[in-house]
């Protein structure tokens, strides 16, 4: 740090991070000595910012408890990271994104330093972030918040809902979280309307009514795992078993949780899933890299064998 006014500022900048500092701690830090720093301190309260000093030989320095300061400060990497995630906002597929980011944006331009805005300003001119993979139209602003505020309260609400065949119903819904995935946004949780556990899109909400009860989220719920293993095993044309002849992390990596049910069991992994199109499973069985065994369906083995002709077939026909 080679000026002094960027000295006191990290001074300000270490003491609101870390809450109490000695006085020997922050200047190795900033780089000075110590007598230098005590002249940062007196420049800082010089500036109406209340610092508490604890003298003796174990003394620190903190600010004052409930002291906040109103401008912000952003290292680079900190300029960078805002920047791509105010880029990935507008692919969440909320109605109100792009005018927020839009109107943070201005307001972070007009305390960033120029060097800084120059980062933030190539990032978002130049740097695309493809969330989309789906079809689902964009979520609700207003939902979100209701919801996501309703899941840290852990409070249950009335949820009016409107199905993909325009049934409107209404329920109350304990929201355990939420999840964006392929494109859209899931509220996740206990539905009392169907005792049990459900998702529902975010842009089939029509309103979101908090009531006067309360429920205690599952100990280590995964709003995301419970919303994949819902996909997963959806009823599909072909139910399917396959034991995969590895370990579980090698299977996780090889199938994601969208693609099926793993269970670890003795031999290896259980891959419980379904399909509609067998020809197009065997491709995929067909790429790994351990071994495996079909349980089920038989007609499965027979795809996969047809694929293994296809693929020796043309093995044959290369050159060399």
């Amino acid at each position: 740090m080679s000026k002094p006014t960027t000295r006191v500022l990290a001074v300000l900048d270490l003491l609101q991070t870390h809450g109490r500092l000695s006085g020997a701690e922050l200047a190795r830090r900033v780089g000075v000595d110590v007598r230098t720093l005590r002249r940062y301190i007196v420049m800082l309260e010089d500036l109406g910012i209340p610092i508490t000093t604890e003298r003796g030989r174990y003394g620190a320095y903190m600010l004052v408890a409930g002291f906040k300061l109103p401008p912000m400060m952003f290292t680079n990497d900190e300029a960078v990271a805002l920047s791509v995630g105010m880029v990935a906002a507008r692919g969440l597929g909320l109605a109100e994104a792009a005018p927020a980011v839009a109107s943070v944006q201005a307001k972070l331009a007009r305390v960033m330093p120029d060097s800084l805005k120059r980062h933030v300003r190539a990032i978002a001119e130049t740097v695309k972030v493809d969330l989309q993979h789906s079809a689902n139209a964009p979520g609700s602003n207003a939902a979100l918040i209701a919801l996501t505020t309703a899941a840290q309260a852990q409070q249950r609400v009335r949820l009016g809902y409107d199905s993909a065949r325009g049934e409107h119903t209404e329920r109350d819904f304990d929201p355990f979280g939420l999840v964006y995935r392929a494109g859209g946004w899931y509220a996740v949780g206990m539905c009392h309307l169907r005792s049990g556990l459900r998702s529902f899109r975010l842009d089939r909400v029509a309103d979101v009514h908090p009531l006067e009860q309360f429920f205690s989220r599952p100990a280590g719920f995964d709003a995301l795992e419970q919303l994949v293993r819902g996909i997963a095993t959806m009823p599909h044309a072909h139910d399917i078993e396959v034991l995969l002849r590895t370990d579980l992390p090698t299977a996780r990596r090889a199938f994601s949780l969208a693609f099926g049910v793993l269970e670890p069991m003795d031999g290896g992994v259980l891959l419980r899933t379904g399909a509609d199109d067998l020809a197009w499973f065997a491709v995929q069985l067909a790429g790994l890299r351990f071994d495996f065994e079909i349980r089920t369906p038989a007609a499965l083995r027979v795809e996969l064998g047809r694929c293994a002709k296809r693929l020796q077939a043309l093995a044959d026909k290369a050159p060399g």
